[in-house]
């Protein structure tokens, strides 16, 4: 393989990657600073911005989907104030990473047209890995005695599945869009 070659293999690659960190950085701040409604004061707010792992998985690639919620979850525990070990650097962030993940892995932009139908399954895998996500978070926290186990689930619901099944699909195509045209000759999903 030429240098030329390796290099713009690379370059492509590292784009994502690099991406992705930067989207998790944001989430966690967005997620920390920019939800407006509290549900349980400052306990769970809105997360508004909760459609950002996801987005970015069916963007960059599973892969990155998962670093974006991943560490989004961490950055916003670390910031709001609601650091718990083996719940947010097990739990939490890995079932936040599989919001990401799991969207990334079904719909690849490179061989799915984003018809109006294929915005519709977007917004259905949301709701069910959002279900999954807010089932065992809920379990986490209830398990540790933090909160009530259906009650959590139905603040965390609120505030993450709702801004998912919404945003996500609303957000790709012209997500999509400002990616072509900020990276016209293409790049490797990671």
């Amino acid at each position: 393989m030429s240098n030329t070659a390796l290099a713009e293999t690379e370059g492509n690659t590292l784009f994502p990657i690099v991406l992705s960190i930067v989207a998790a950085a944001a989430t966690g701040v967005l997620w920390a600073y920019a939800n407006p409604i509290q549900l349980v004061p400052g306990v769970i707010q809105w997360r508004i911005f909760a459609f950002l792992p996801p987005l970015v998985g069916i963007l960059l690639g599973w892969r990155s989907g998962f670093i974006c919620g991943y560490l989004g979850t961490i950055v916003w525990s670390l910031l709001a104030g609601t650091f718990i070990p083996a719940h947010s650097l097990i739990v939490d962030g890995i079932m936040v990473g599989l919001t990401g993940l799991v969207p990334g892995l079904l719909f690849d932009p490179k061989t799915v047209s984003m018809t109006r139908t294929t915005l519709a399954k977007i917004a259905a895998t949301c709701l069910v890995v959002g279900i999954v996500m807010v089932l065992a978070v809920s379990a986490s926290l209830a398990y540790l005695g933090i909160f009530p186990f259906w009650w959590a689930f139905g603040y965390l619901g609120l505030s993450d599945i709702v801004p998912m099944i919404i945003g996500t699909p609303l957000l790709v195509i012209p997500a999509l869009k400002i990616l072509k045209s900020a990276h016209p000759s293409g790049f490797q999903r990671f």
